[in-house]
């Protein structure tokens, strides 16, 4: 991995310059303030016992499953339309290190946007002088999901790039499986069929998989290893596919 540091650097600066960077980060800037303005009208009108902070990360999925794909979409689709994928690879440089550094570049600017955020409720609590608007638990832990989900997150928007020559479709596809993975478990957990016996199983896996159910448990203080092993296995996973993808490519090319 000697070249690794090399390749991620570069793709910080691509990101720097790339216009989808800015529309990403001004769309999730957007979406989060008027979310957080939302909950403080709401807030300011009726007392409620859930501290805001829980409130404000219940709706992680909507900045997520735009700018993830933004952030993404790009990074090898783009290159193999350009053919310069190809060119990189005949360089002393493995198809791994390439992956991970685009990957690794593309979560470093998520995590950035995410603990930018973090300003608004410091903003809240200067001027409120509220400790119950700053609640540390629910804070530290929608975060710390934040981050360990936001590695499979990325992972799958680097995979739907590997996997095409266009921007547009690496885009589709990649909020594809985020929404698939974030709200479908939701959605198919009151399918009444999977209430029967011979289902269990299938109902069981499915209750695993609930992203929502995770970001309780961290927005509560629990902190369960089964849920982090899930995000880094699965990212492990996605990263590992989409450098197969890559190198699949190159040799029908």
């Amino acid at each position: 991995m000697r070249h690794f540091l090399t390749i991620l650097s570069h793709e910080i600066r691509t990101l720097i310059f790339s216009p989808n960077t800015y529309i990403a980060s001004v769309l999730f800037l957007a979406i989060m303030g008027f979310i957080f303005s939302g909950i403080l009208d709401v807030y300011s009108r009726t007392p409620q016992e859930t501290p805001p902070a829980v409130v404000y990360f219940q709706l992680f999925w909507v900045p997520v499953c735009f700018m993830v794909p933004l952030l993404t979409m790009k990074c090898l689709a783009e290159e193999r339309r350009l053919g310069t994928l190809e060119t990189l690879l005949t360089t002393p440089v493995t198809t791994a290190e390439v992956v991970l550094g685009k990957f690794s570049a593309a979560y470093l600017f998520y995590v950035f946007l995410w603990l930018s955020t973090f300003s608004f409720h410091a903003v809240l609590h200067h001027f409120a002088r509220d400790v119950r608007l700053l609640d540390p638990g629910p804070l530290l832990g929608g975060y710390a999901f934040i981050l360990i989900s936001g590695l499979l997150f990325v992972a799958l928007g680097v995979l739907a790039s590997a996997v095409t020559r266009s921007q547009a479709v690496a885009g589709i596809l990649s909020f594809a499986l985020l929404f698939g993975l974030i709200i479908g478990p939701r959605l198919l957990q009151d399918v009444a069929a999977l209430n029967l016996e011979a289902l269990h199983p299938v109902k069981t896996a499915i209750d695993a998989l609930q992203v929502f159910r995770h970001l309780d448990d961290f927005t509560h203080g629990v902190v369960d290893t089964r849920e982090i092993f899930f995000y880094v296995t699965g990212s492990t996973l996605a990263l590992i596919f989409s450098i197969l993808g890559v190198e699949a490519k190159i040799l029908q090319s």
